[in-house]
């Protein structure tokens, strides 16, 4: 396994650099920016309605027709999906990489992604399909059809549902399983293997259900994991709180002369920081991947708009308050003057999957730190492999399970289960890469489907939603 990764990681990382400098940046700056001035801003006109709309039951469809859940229960699974190792390896890792600067990059691709992830939602409740069972089917690959009615229609259609079945059910498996096994060993010492074994007999409760008991599990989880992870961070920031104000220049200075922290020349270094923080930005908060909106397909609300504007909501969480918590825990702790990469030069010791342990336990002690983060990521990850799982399932059905779902179902989740398992033990370097590949994957049809269908979104957010999903 190990020789094999090894000669296939240059080959990954490469193909992944390619498309990270000079397709993705463009593809989601672009469609952010595109959405952000067509819908007047939504993610800034509406973002109290988000909120509002989240808890709000008037907004619920009554329908007993089909097999649905609520929009908070929509966006519980979608934030599940959302704030994973992404929002704890995957900043420390842009961090190291791009330097502090990385997390205004981050800012950046979530404000802009709000608008993105807008019109996803949208276009899923838009768009999806119920089948004879009462089960709702709905993503980017119904709204990929819509979009184009050839069969190059068909075709990205197909090409997104392989991405995403790779990107999510078994890849996504992969890097998930792979930073709880390293987490947990370091703060217990338990075996990766045994970390992933326990994984697929938790996770095997939850796939042979239908989208309620993954919503009951979610609803329940995310709001904790969230409120124990946002109170441990909080402490660690009052702890430093005199590092603060410097930490928030740091961001924003290494943000435009990344050079200073990481070294090589401007043009380098900037690429770098902006790259680090686009690619790990689509990572945490997944807007314009096309994975959340088979979460918010599911959502039972009387129009489309009602459950896009609270989807913006699942981005500002992730990105604005999650990612951007853990972030400053490890500015303030490892890069100020008192700490170990202050001067950009990075110890052997030091590496993304234990980075925010070092620095919870610079303030908690080390045992602690590490218990801390370890506990925190696997209710994350965990959540992750739950929530990614179920989109992977839809495509699987949509390419696969015409004829028998069940059996399609249950093939999938066999394998989604042995790929958690294989995560927990190959290399670490490898499992982002080939995750980022099939994330960029996913990317390039569903962006395309994204701009041909703007006006269906720009309608729903000038005229706030008229359209009664019951008819869908």
């Amino acid at each position: 396994m190990q020789s094999f990764g090894s000669i296939i990681y240059p080959f990954v990382c490469d193909f992944n650099s390619y498309l990270s400098n000079y397709i993705l940046v463009f593809l989601l700056v672009g469609i952010g920016l595109w959405y952000s001035i067509k819908t007047r801003f939504v993610q800034v006109r509406c973002f109290g309605e988000g909120w509002r709309n989240i808890f709000s039951g008037k907004n619920q469809a009554e329908d007993d027709d089909y097999i649905s859940i609520t929009s908070f229960q929509a966006l519980a699974t979608a934030v599940s999906a959302q704030v994973g190792t992404g929002n704890i390896v995957g900043a420390a890792g842009a961090i190291l990489t791009g330097g502090p600067g990385a997390i205004f990059w981050m800012w950046v691709i979530a404000f802009l992604g709000m608008a993105t992830i807008y019109s996803e939602a949208v276009l899923a409740i838009e768009t999806r399909r119920i089948s004879k069972n009462g089960t709702i089917l709905g993503g980017p690959a119904y709204y990929i059809t819509t979009a184009f009615k050839s069969g190059f229609g068909k075709f990205l259609a197909g090409f997104f549902a392989v991405a995403v079945i790779l990107a999510c059910g078994f890849m996504g498996c992969m890097v998930q399983s792979n930073s709880i096994g390293a987490t947990i060993h370091n703060a217990f010492g338990i075996p990766s293997p045994v970390v992933g074994a326990a994984l697929i007999v938790l996770c095997a409760l939850i796939f042979i259900g239908n989208v309620n008991r993954l919503a009951s599990v979610t609803e329940k989880l995310a709001p904790l994991m969230a409120a124990i992870f946002i109170v441990g961070s909080l402490v660690v920031l009052f702890k430093r709180i005199e590092y603060i104000p410097e930490t928030f220049a740091m961001i924003f200075r290494y943000a435009f002369e990344p050079q200073a922290i990481i070294g090589g020349s401007f043009g380098v270094a900037i690429k770098a920081a902006i790259t680090q923080g686009v690619k790990r930005g689509l990572f945490s908060n997944e807007a314009g991947m096309g994975s959340t909106p088979h979460a918010h397909a599911q959502a039972s609300v009387k129009t489309p708009h009602q459950q896009g504007v609270v989807a913006m909501i699942g981005v500002f969480i992730d990105t604005f308050i999650v990612l951007t918590l853990n972030a400053l825990v490890i500015i303030s702790t490892m890069y100020t003057a008192d700490g170990p990469l202050a001067s950009g030069s990075i110890p052997e010791y030091i590496a993304k999957t234990n980075l925010a342990q070092l620095a919870f336990g610079s303030v908690f002690g080390e045992h602690f730190g590490a218990v801390f983060v370890a506990v925190c990521l696997f209710f994350f990850a965990f959540t992750t492999v739950l929530s990614w799982n179920f989109f992977g399932k839809i495509n699987a059905l949509y390419l696969f399970g015409k004829d028998n779902p069940k059996k399609c179902v249950a093939v999938y989740s066999l394998i989604s289960m042995l790929f958690i398992f294989i995560g927990t033990f190959v290399q670490d370097d490898l499992v982002w890469e080939l995750q980022d590949m099939c994330n960029n994957f996913m990317v390039l049809p569903n962006v395309l489907a994204l701009f041909a269908l703007t006006n269906i979104v720009v309608k729903s957010a000038l005229s706030r939603g008229t359209t009664d999903t019951k008819k869908k």
